[in-house]
């Protein structure tokens, strides 16, 4: 089957039609932001990387046992004409898929995915609600707090920095730096 032409307003289709939950969206959308900053600061595609970023996630609320999620995804991405290289950097992010991340995308992809939603997460229980205000330190303070989103497990948040060969906190502030670029979408202005 021929390519799809790479196209954020039907990928966006694509993801609303599987995606209702206004949490999930909003991870898509953080994600999208993430992997968008960072195909900026490598000289990467950003609509492609950002693309992936959106629609890594887009089965799950149908699908979301590890028999289905993200296999089914990329199933219907398939039938759709999405290249190759989009759907392996999908299969990547589930460690239970068995595709390895090799290529930059992919990594980063892995590195971001748990780390925006971490970041939201500590937004939201800021005063302000706000990514605005912010710091990567508070972040950091978070994730020595078991009790805080404790479905997230540090140990990929901190494997997800080193596989971009960055130290935590850089990693951490890169996010929340591109994540601010969308922080209206996000709901993340808060009152900052």
């Amino acid at each position: 089957m021929a390519s799809t032409p790479l196209n954020r307003d039907a990928a966006w289709q694509l993801l609303t039609e599987y995606t209702k939950s206004d949490s999930l969206l909003k991870h898509a959308l953080g994600v999208e932001s993430a992997l968008r900053g960072y195909a900026r600061k490598f000289g990467e595609p950003e609509l492609d990387w950002g693309l992936v970023g959106l629609l890594h996630d887009f089965d799950y609320e149908r699908w979301p046992t590890a028999e289905d999620h993200p296999f089914r995804g990329c199933e219907i991405l398939e039938a759709q004409g999405y290249p190759e290289w989009l759907r392996r950097a999908i299969l990547s992010h589930a460690d239970y898929s068995g595709v390895p991340r090799d290529s930059r995308l992919e990594k980063t992809l892995f590195a971001c995915d748990e780390m925006a939603g971490f970041v939201t997460a500590a937004a939201l229980v800021r005063p302000s609600k706000s990514l605005l205000d912010l710091e990567a330190g508070s972040v950091i303070k978070r994730m020595k707090d078991k009790a805080f989103a404790r479905a997230v497990k540090r140990e990929d948040l901190r494997a997800g920095a080193e596989l971009l060969g960055l130290p935590i906190d850089e990693h951490i502030a890169n996010v929340i730096a591109f994540m601010r670029e969308q922080a209206d979408a996000l709901g993340l202005r808060g009152s900052a």
